[in-house]
């Protein structure tokens, strides 16, 4: 039987088991097709309650238990991913709208955050620390317990995973909330995989829903640590509601990367970056390029081969078709795509590709004579949208790239990899390559922006995922009890 066989999961949640909803059902739909293809149970509040209670409970076992056996729970998570990748693919490509090589991408970096997450129970927990009086002095790291993760619909195997396994394999216990547009991809696919790798029950819920459920789940009091994957303006109300509750957030938000283009930098290879940065899963992307910034000696130049390259570009459904890019995810963030395109075309921005649709497929779109003020150019578009500035000099270039709230990811593409090198200084950013687009991301490499990108690096690799999901605790003992003045 398949892994994500319908009769097991149908209209239902997992919590300590296939259980059926308090809020009821939703259909899953094919954004390409527009038809129901199953059916997932929907969490509310009453339900976000019992699983955090039941996370409680079996979390204390789980925190007892002997790191070979978490490790090896993680490591048949990751193996259980690569058996089961065609499965789990083909759901990310009716579900999601992903291209069959970004469902391969979702997959294999699923095992390896599994496998990597698997290392986690055996690395020291603590550190022998200096102390003034005759006592043993330790610092220690402990679970924090109960570990909430609220993650979106573009990435939804990725952007969840990575934080649940690292999470378990430290201790805590999970309750997770997917988008519900794509709950069986990245919530169901989850939950079985774990279900078949034998984590004990009561350990990992799965819950879909609305903002209700994202809402109780941080207001619980038994949830210490949330860890939101989403919009800037969704990642300030979920900072804002956790600050309330005192309690951590680790929240990774949206993103207007730039890729700076050098007027030294090979034009074809420059153009085929700039067009996989834009255009990859339809550019719904945090990292997604959504400025490029070009030298004014071959700007005209590069407008003109990425505007042929969007041209010439396939769109279509992925499950029936070899396509370069798939559908937007749904209605809604195509028009405000649209609208953006529109509103910049209105304010002096030529459209040298694209910039048309037929229902949900967006076409590839150039957007040249960029400026600061184009719509496009100033926000995270998050649809295929490549807006095409220009730059005299690396003053320019770098208050250009400088000029924007977001800190996420940069790319810059030069032969001189020692001038990239300091350019990429003088701009604030998370994450940096130098002679590759802005998309990029390995489970062992850590992940974070800064500005309204997020709180920081809370992702990938173990310094990273051992800070976010554990808490310091100050331990000393001694051989007697001390003498008090009183």
């Amino acid at each position: 039987m398949a892994l994500l066989d319908t009769t097991t999961w149908h209209g239902m949640i997992f919590s300590d088991g296939w259980t059926e909803a308090a809020g009821g059902t939703m259909a899953a739909m094919s954004p390409a097709t527009r038809q129901e293809i199953g059916r997932v149970g929907v969490g509310n509040a009453d339900d976000v309650t019992r699983a955090c209670v039941r996370a409680a409970q079996a979390q204390r076992d789980w925190a007892a238990t002997s790191y070979l056996e978490r490790a090896a729970v993680l490591r048949r998570a990751g193996q259980l991913f690569e058996q089961y990748a065609d499965d789990i693919g083909g759901w990310l490509i009716r579900e999601a709208g992903s291209v069959p090589p970004k469902a391969e991408v979702e997959t294999t970096t699923a095992a390896q955050e599994c496998y990597e997450a698997a290392t986690l129970p055996s690395h020291p927990t603590g550190e022998i620390l200096a102390s003034g009086q005759p006592r043993l002095s330790l610092a220690r790291r402990l679970p924090v317990g109960v570990v909430g993760v609220i993650a979106p619909f573009n990435f939804p195997l990725i952007l969840s995973i990575r934080s649940i396994a690292p999470a378990l394999a430290l201790g805590n216990a999970v309750v997770f909330k997917p988008d519900p547009r794509t709950a069986v991809c990245g919530g169901v696919s989850i939950a079985r995989i774990f279900q078949e790798a034998g984590l004990p029950d009561g350990l990992l819920h799965v819950l879909p829903g609305g903002a209700d459920v994202g809402e109780a789940l941080i207001a619980d009091p038994r949830v210490r640590v949330v860890s939101f994957t989403g919009s800037t303006a969704a990642g300030r109300k979920v900072g804002e509601a956790a600050a309330r509750h005192l309690k951590r957030a680790h929240l990774e938000l949206g993103g207007n990367s730039a890729l700076i283009v050098l007027d030294d930098a090979d034009l074809d290879l420059a153009v085929s970056a700039g067009a996989w940065g834009s255009f990859l899963h339809q550019g719904q992307i945090c990292m997604a390029t959504g400025r490029h910034l070009v030298h004014e000696r071959i700007a005209d130049r590069y407008v003109e081969q990425l505007a042929a390259k969007a041209d010439h570009l396939p769109v279509g459904d992925p499950a029936t078709a070899q396509v370069a890019l798939g559908p937007i995810i749904d209605e809604h963030q195509r028009d405000k795509i649209h609208s953006l395109v529109t509103a910049s075309v209105g304010s002096g921005a030529r459209l040298a590709a694209g910039g048309t649709y037929e229902e949900l497929f967006y076409r590839p779109t150039v957007l040249a004579d960029a400026t600061p003020t184009t719509p496009a150019f100033a926000q995270e578009v998050f649809g295929p949208v490549a807006p095409v500035a220009t730059f005299a000099d690396l003053d320019e270039a770098v208050a250009l790239a400088g000029d924007t709230e977001y800190g996420l990811s940069l790319g810059i593409l030069s032969r001189d990899v020692m001038k990239a090198m300091a350019l990429a200084d003088r701009i604030p950013s998370g994450i940096v390559h130098i002679n590759d687009q802005t998309v990029d991301d390995e489970a062992v490499a850590p992940f974070g922006g800064v500005g309204v990108s997020g709180t920081g690096s809370r992702f990938g690799g173990p310094a990273a995922n051992i800070e976010a999901f554990t808490e310091t605790q100050w331990l000393t003992m001694q051989g007697d009890i001390s003498r008090f003045p009183f």
